[in-house]
């Protein structure tokens, strides 16, 4: 690990010099390919500059223990106790700033909310989920841009499929897939009966056109009147699009937009999105079952959480963390739960990294 590191800190030393180079800064290509890898690798090298400062304290530390002065032995040793914590701290920082990184965590995420089992409930919760959805965007400073939406005639949703444009979007919400299960008292329950309903989440990264390539002559393209609650443009013109994917038979729909070719373009990002993580799914599978636990995309088909309104509960099944905060999550307030199944996650990607680097040094040995 430290041979790598060092040739990190080696690269970034060069990248300081070529940023500094007027060549370099008149080709804006160039300069913002290092510019990006500059800042790719500062985090790692600023940590590793500084476990390599706590070593060298340490070592001073160390020396000061051949002095006579006894109150000075036990500073020092008090120092070395300090700098040993540290360093391991900085070592395990360290392992996981050198894990491989997913590809995809710093782009735009396409988030695909569909109400499940529970009829109408299912949709308001649907609708619920949304809303948290787009206030935690909306505090991260991201742009939610809804592609499509079907809404029902309470105030549910059906369906929706939103963009969320932000930097690392993909990174916050690719452990959101799955199946959500709302337990609370419906609006119609004269008996005052709580009920269990379900909504299925999908998230997906944008995927960029260089990605995954469609062929045009593989979509049939059928355009139709737009149908909704009401609105200039519905049952007036044919707006609304439906694209089919005939290799797979995959369809996408959009009628949010007036404009015919704003729908299309919008299905085409859909559409694009799908195919790529399709794509990445199937790489998946015919990985290992550590490989896959690496990746940690999470199970759609498993509850993942729980949502109990009469204890004001919040459960995620895959770490067993419990909030009593239900009313500040579904508001936006997701940040906890987030970070706990990143911490979650990266914990096994790089458990099952130690368990290859492991077996590689069996098979070497």
């Amino acid at each position: 690990m430290f041979d790598r590191l060092k040739g990190v800190e080696e690269r970034f030393s060069e990248l300081e010099s070529l940023l500094s180079n007027p060549e370099i800064v008149k080709d804006r290509e160039a300069y913002q390919k290092y510019t990006r890898e500059h800042s790719e690798l500062s985090k790692i090298v600023s940590v590793f500059r500084e476990y390599k400062q706590a070593g060298s304290d340490f070592d001073d530390s160390a020396e000061l223990l051949k002095d006579d002065d006894p109150e000075i032995k036990e500073l020092a040793r008090e120092e070395m106790n300090r700098l040993s914590l540290q360093r391991d701290e900085l070592e395990d920082d360290l392992k996981k700033l050198l894990m491989p990184r997913d590809p995809n965590d710093g782009k735009n995420v396409i988030v695909e909310i569909r109400a499940g089992t529970g009829g109408e409930e299912a949709a308001l919760f649907a609708n619920d989920l949304f809303r948290m959805y787009s206030k935690y965007a909306e505090n991260k400073g991201w742009k939610v841009e809804i592609m499509n939406h079907h809404p029902t005639g309470v105030g549910g949703m059906k369906e929706v499929i939103a963009m969320i444009h932000g930097k690392g979007a993909y990174s916050r919400f690719k452990y959101e897939s799955g199946t959500h299960r709302v337990q609370r008292v419906p609006t119609t329950e004269a008996q005052g009966r709580i009920h269990t309903s379900a909504v299925t989440v999908a998230v997906l990264p944008e995927a960029e056109d260089v990605e995954i390539h469609i062929d045009p002559n593989e979509i049939k393209v059928d355009v139709y009147r737009s149908t909704g609650p009401g609105g200039q443009s519905v049952n007036t013109t044919d707006s609304a699009v439906r694209l089919t994917y005939l290799p797979t038979g995959m369809v996408v729909t959009c009628q949010d937009e007036k404009s015919q070719l704003k729908n299309k373009n919008k299905a085409m990002k859909v559409l694009r999105a799908r195919l790529f993580d399709q794509m990445v799914r199937e790489q998946q599978a015919q990985r290992s079952e550590a490989r896959k636990t690496q990746v940690g995309t999470g199970d759609r088909s498993g509850r993942i959480r729980t949502y109990n309104f009469p204890q004001g509960r919040v459960t995620d099944h895959r770490v067993g963390l419990t909030l009593y905060r239900l009313e500040g999550i579904l508001q936006g307030d997701i940040e906890e739960v987030i970070d706990e199944l990143t911490t979650f996650y990266q914990a096994q990607a790089l458990q099952n990294a130690e368990k290859d680097r492991g077996r590689t040094a069996m098979d070497n040995s």
